[in-house]
């Protein structure tokens, strides 16, 4: 008797790393090569915040629109050429928006199966707190399998986790159980890698002069059956795929070697990465944990209100006019001022400078309270009425509005058998999907991993550290952090032993006083930062400059160290 034919590797692209990517994304995959499943993520924190505003204009929405006007000119196209579509664009609505595809592959004559997972939806569930517009849990990647399973052909989703639309399908093809932990571990570290489209491909690269980025193309995975996978894109498509780029995008938006989901644990410390030809890259050797007994739900409300005015200083004396305005505002604001008011001054300015702009400082201030009345008028009319009486060449970047409102997201945890995943198949059979069962409690953390030698003494050079790492940052809720990488074992065996905890605090100075945390991963030559509280109460609350920490690990980057001349 002869052992089976081993399954084909499954093709899985990715077509949307956020809500607002690149609308001509999902044909351009369709058309662009051979796939088995196409997949989009467009959910993140801010998104669930804006389609909760959303539902409350309009309980039939709370679903990402963009992605059924996507589907309009696709649908057929993917039809053709039986590749399955799996999306979270479902949002807070997934039922309503498979019924708008139902409708429209009605309209355009598309014969497709559509099922959608729902349960993560939990904000009747209890009692979570004043002013909270959404509590989703994040849900695995069985519920999309079951709908796979079944026939399905478009699978739409609420708040699953971003790796579970790799899992699902995955899962689906290749039979695995919950118990195929390393394969599902692997199925989720190259979800990981295509959930943000082209930051995989060459997009948001610290090396980015390396190569031709202008229209990277958007990533896919050739899953195996023992879950490895090679990470790729299609032929004659922008950007590249690399070591590099892929190692960025692994470091992103993650926190210590345990990549905790609801499908499995996934040993980030594990993962090994091997160029395998022009623009691809092989991950392998992936080990998975059991899954924790909670599942995370994020939770979104309205904090209050804000308002921003940016005051433009222009030549000499910035710090005097800064000083003088700032006072005059303070004056002006009274016995009541604003809950939180914040200012920030960017010396944007060149001395003896050929263009104004480049003479300029900005100002900028930054006032939150839960009245809109504190942040509305008081503070903008405040502004204006200096136009003639502050600092000479007194003007701001844009006339001073009533204020907004601001969002915070909150994280919780719930027993995951408390959720009621459901899978809702392409006959309307509602399919209930078991929790999986959890890691048992007080399992040992991981190894502490094994630095190198560290690289020996040498003549250094005062130079930035970009000159030999990458570095790629992000949000967690209120959180940050800042993945580095190198690309020698030689600069590994340098950074390894130079960027420490402490000297991170002081090349940043705005982390000093934060609760920052060290992981090693000597597999990728990396190190991952997570810097608490940064962020204050998350993307949507804007509380700094750069509200996702997009460019904080560019800021790393471009600060100077004593690095070893033999690296330069």
């Amino acid at each position: 008797m002869t052992d089976p034919e081993p399954l084909r590797p499954l093709r899985i692209g990715n077509a949307s790393g956020f809500y607002g990517d690149r609308f001509g994304a999902l044909r351009e995959m369709l058309t662009g090569g051979p796939l088995d499943v196409l997949t989009g993520d467009y959910l993140a924190e801010l998104t669930m915040l804006i389609l909760g505003r959303d539902r409350l204009k309009d309980p039939a929405r709370g679903y990402a629109g963009t992605f059924l006007r996507q589907l309009e000119e696709s649908l057929g196209l993917a039809a053709d050429r039986s590749v399955k579509i799996v999306a979270n664009a479902g949002g807070l609505n997934p039922g309503g928006l498979a019924r708008e595809i139902r409708a429209l592959a009605r309209r355009v004559g598309a014969d497709v199966r559509v099922a959608h997972v729902e349960g993560d939806d939990l904000l009747q569930e209890r009692e979570w707190g004043p002013d909270v517009l959404t509590a989703n849990a994040y849900l695995g990647g069985a519920g999309i399998a079951a709908c796979l399973r079944a026939g399905a052909d478009i699978v739409v989703t609420g708040r699953v986790t971003d790796a579970a639309l790799v899992t699902g399908p995955a899962a689906a093809h290749f039979g695995w159980l919950a118990g195929d932990l390393d394969r599902l571990a692997g199925a989720v570290v190259a979800g990981h890698v295509l959930e943000c489209g082209t930051q995989a491909t060459g997009g948001n690269y610290s090396f980015f002069t390396e190569h031709d980025v202008r229209r990277p193309g958007f990533p896919l995975a050739e899953i195996h059956a023992d879950g490895s996978a090679v990470i790729t894109k299609h032929p004659g498509t922008g950007g590249a795929v690399t070591v590099g780029t892929v190692t960025a995008q692994l470091l992103y938006e993650t926190g210590g070697p345990r990549y905790l989901g609801p499908d499995v644990t996934a040993r980030l410390d594990t993962v090994r990465l091997a160029q395998d030809g022009p623009d691809r890259v092989r991950i392998s050797g992936v080990r998975g944990e059991a899954p924790p007994a909670t599942l995370k739900v994020g939770l979104t409300r309205v904090g209050g209100w804000r308002n921003e005015v940016v005051f433009v200083l222009t030549g000499l004396d910035v710090e005097a006019k800064a000083a003088l305005v700032r006072a005059q505002m303070e004056d002006a604001l009274g016995e009541r001022p604003p809950a939180e008011v914040r200012w920030t001054l960017a010396r944007t300015d060149h001395a003896d400078a050929e263009v104004q702009e480049e003479a300029s400082a900005l100002l900028r201030l930054v006032v939150r309270d839960p009245d809109p009345e504190a942040v509305g008028r008081a503070v903008s009319g405040a502004a204006v009425e200096l136009a003639l009486a502050s600092y000479p060449g007194f003007h701001v970047t844009a006339p001073p509005g009533r204020g907004s409102p601001y969002g915070v997201f909150e994280a919780a945890a719930v027993d995951a058998y408390a959720v009621r995943h459901t899978a809702v198949l392409p006959d309307g059979t509602r399919l209930r999907v078991p929790a999986v069962p959890a890691a048992a409690e007080g399992e040992p953390p991981p190894e502490p991993p094994v630095l190198p030698e560290p690289l020996p003494r040498g003549p250094v050079r005062r130079a930035p550290l970009g000159l030999v790492a990458g570095a790629r940052s992000g949000d967690k809720g209120g959180s940050a952090n800042v993945g580095v990488w190198v690309r020698t074992d030689a600069a590994w065996r340098w950074l390894a032993h130079e960027l420490t905890g402490a000297r991170f605090r002081r090349l940043l100075p705005e982390t000093a006083r934060l609760p920052v945390t060290r992981h090693v991963y000597p597999g990728l030559r990396a190190l991952n930062f997570t810097v608490g509280g940064l962020l204050g109460a998350g993307v949507a609350s804007q509380a700094r400059f750069d509200p996702q920490a997009k460019a904080l690990g560019e800021w790393l980057r471009a600060r100077h160290m004593d690095i070893p001349e033999v690296l330069l």
